[in-house]
């Protein structure tokens, strides 16, 4: 839903500030500590920053794209951990619930990721399958009414604090290319899954 222009201005300019008086800084702490302080999480889910594309009858704002590119351009103007932060919630950990889930799924998880309740964490890059995201090798098999998931990936921005996965796999390993991969909704408690150590980046410390 586009806003008209006067709610658009008012939503800007509270980012803006957001931005200028609260995220600025806190740049260098965010360097240092490797991580956004509690109280500029809680800020952020009162913004509704975690839910700017989530539609309104799931808890978001509903924004269309020209809405959320003002609210990008705002947020460009600080580090970009602040936005990796709540940037999956908004785009890939969530989208693909949006266009494809089912009903069921989306009232159970999309107003949680509109709130920032939890934080939505997508799943395709694997050891062996970085840019080339058709070659991936995890593997999923049906047992009965539920999925088997066997795989590693990596590079996967807010798996630490992730409490729901949206993981590509292969349902059908013997296919290649696209045709075989499926995504699926894994949520972060479920046994198996273990989270590696954070990597050590060049850039983007608070990530």
């Amino acid at each position: 839903m586009a806003l008209d222009s006067v709610s658009r201005g008012e939503l800007v300019e509270a980012v803006r500030r957001f931005v200028t008086e609260r995220l600025v800084p806190l740049e260098q702490s965010v360097a240092e500590s490797d991580a956004i302080p509690p109280e500029i999480v809680e800020e952020m889910r009162a913004l509704g920053l975690f839910g700017l594309s989530t539609p309104q009858e799931y808890g978001g704002l509903g924004l269309g794209l020209v809405d959320e590119m003002h609210i990008a351009f705002e947020l460009g103007k600080t580090s970009p951990a602040f936005r990796s932060l709540f940037g999956t919630n908004v785009g890939i950990g969530s989208m693909g619930l949006v266009i494809d889930g089912t009903e069921a799924q989306k009232r159970q998880y999309l107003p949680r990721l509109a709130s920032g309740e939890i934080i939505g964490s997508f799943c395709l890059t694997e050891p062996e399958a970085g840019s080339d995201a058709a070659s991936i090798a995890t593997t999923a098999r049906r047992e009965g009414d539920h999925y088997v998931l066997n795989g590693t990936k990596r590079f996967i921005t807010n798996s630490p604090r992730a409490g729901l996965f949206t993981v590509m796999a292969r349902t059908a390993p013997k296919e290649t290319g696209t045709g075989g991969i499926s995504a699926f909704l894994v949520e972060a408690g479920l046994p198996g899954i273990t989270v590696g150590p954070p990597y050590r980046k060049m850039g983007q410390q608070g990530t």
